[in-house]
């Protein structure tokens, strides 16, 4: 071979790794970007399937024959589920890997959804809603794992864009389920029907992810996902327990905030604006809030702020709910951001990603169980008194041991450290 052919072939082989790693580099980037969309088109289908049916209650309750206890059972069948399948998701992470478990639950999240549009009966109809909420719960716990271990170094911006995308979902609902049930001729059947859509979106995104990132079971999770024993941890309980006070004020809000002013003399279509403006207020906060959070060692400022919003709000709806609607929506909405701050705190109490599943499992499995007897209470008091003065105020009972546990579970901690040196992290 000539020198100069000789040259040139070696200028060529030394050119094409190069533009190997360019190509390799661009698919990436891409990548990246398709699965910062699936997270977020994923936040955006988990609170629909709850927020959807707050304006509509009433009308489901009449056409299903629902009396108020049971319709306090329907506002906790999302916690339960959560709860339930919750701690689940952890062991199919590690069987399946958890970008399979979370493209599963967008499957279920759209079949329940659709299908409950169809129920002919309440039993039906829970058991409906109980399958869209399992994709839900399994999506709760993964997501911020998910987070933690493809985005490590953007924990804090990539828990504000699920927490924006989170409350941009739950505020659509709240605003257009009712105009758009009227424009599809008044049914409430098709105004909660087509949320599936929205789901069915979501889960095409995570297919071409599922398919790229090729996770295999234990190789997905690896050493990363071995078992701690996450109860010896007084972080993991203080966190799971502000979760479930939380998670009570949000589902009652969620559920029964449109039925509290609609009680006061509020129109329906106002009524679930006034819902959307509460959830709306999440989604600047719910972005900012967790980047905020990351930077500091500890959240207990957030913590107390957020508490006292919620005191305020309570208070003011239940002695003046319409006079003042607007101004109690904001501040409910404000101590609704509780949410995103203790997602953020899940992923930073947490050193690795194995360790955030479990925390995000227990926390949010034992949470969810400890919100249960509240969300069921709650249309109980109103189902014997009915009134919202009681109810309310028990609302703003709950936020001072939320606000302690909170504050406790916001100290600059690791789980890990805690479950295997206990005793040595009671003394720190």
């Amino acid at each position: 071979m000539p020198a100069a052919d000789t040259t040139a072939s070696a200028r060529t082989e030394s050119r094409t790794p190069a533009a190997e790693r360019s190509a390799t580099s661009g698919s990436a980037k891409y990548l990246g970007w398709l699965f910062a969309v699936a997270i977020a088109a994923a936040a955006f289908n988990l609170r629909p399937v709850v927020t959807s049916l707050g304006p509509l209650l009433d009308q489901v309750r009449d056409d299903l024959g629902m009396n108020p206890t049971l319709a306090g059972l329907l506002t906790a069948v999302p916690s339960l589920c959560f709860a339930l399948f919750g701690f689940a998701a952890p062991a199919a992470a590690r069987r399946i890997g958890p970008i399979a478990v979370v493209t599963a639950g967008m499957g279920a999240i759209t079949a329940g959804v659709l299908a409950r549009s169809f129920a002919g009966g309440t039993a039906v109809f829970l058991l409906l809603t109980a399958l869209a909420m399992a994709g839900v719960a399994v999506s709760n716990v993964l997501l911020p794992v998910v987070i933690k271990r493809y985005f490590p170094e953007k924990v804090g911006p990539m828990i504000g864009l699920y927490s924006m995308a989170l409350s941009a979902g739950t505020a659509l609902a709240a605003l257009v389920s009712v105009p758009l049930t009227n424009a599809l001729g008044g049914d409430w059947r098709h105004g909660l029907g087509v949320w599936a859509a929205l789901g069915a979106l979501a889960l095409v995104l995570w297919l071409p992810v599922l398919i790229a990132k090729r996770e295999r079971g234990e190789h997905a999770g690896g050493a990363a996902l071995a078992r701690l024993p996450i109860t010896r941890s007084r972080t993991a309980w203080a966190l799971a327990c502000f979760f479930g006070l939380q998670a009570t004020g949000a589902y009652v809000v969620m559920g029964w905030l449109p039925k509290i002013f609609q009680d006061a003399g509020v129109d329906k279509g106002t009524s679930g604006v006034l819902l959307a403006v509460t959830m709306v207020i999440g989604v600047p906060v719910s972005f900012v809030l967790p980047n905020l959070a990351a930077r500091r060692g500890d959240q207990r400022p957030f913590v107390v702020v957020l508490a006292s919003c919620g005191i305020v709000g309570y208070a003011g709806l239940a002695f003046a709910p319409a006079g003042g609607a607007w101004v109690w929506a904001v501040l409910v909405g404000l101590s609704n951001c509780a949410f995103p701050l203790v997602l953020t705190m899940i992923g930073l109490r947490a050193r690795t990603a194995g360790g955030v599943a479990q925390l995000s499992a227990f926390a949010q499995g034992v949470g969810y169980l400890i919100s249960v007897p509240g969300l069921i209470l709650i249309g109980r008091i109103y189902d014997i008194t009915g009134q919202w003065y009681w109810p309310l105020g028990f609302l703003a009972l709950l936020l001072v041991p939320q606000m302690l546990f909170g504050l406790r579970a916001a100290r600059a901690r690791h789980i890990e450290d805690e479950a295997v040196h206990p005793v040595e992290q009671a003394k720190a």
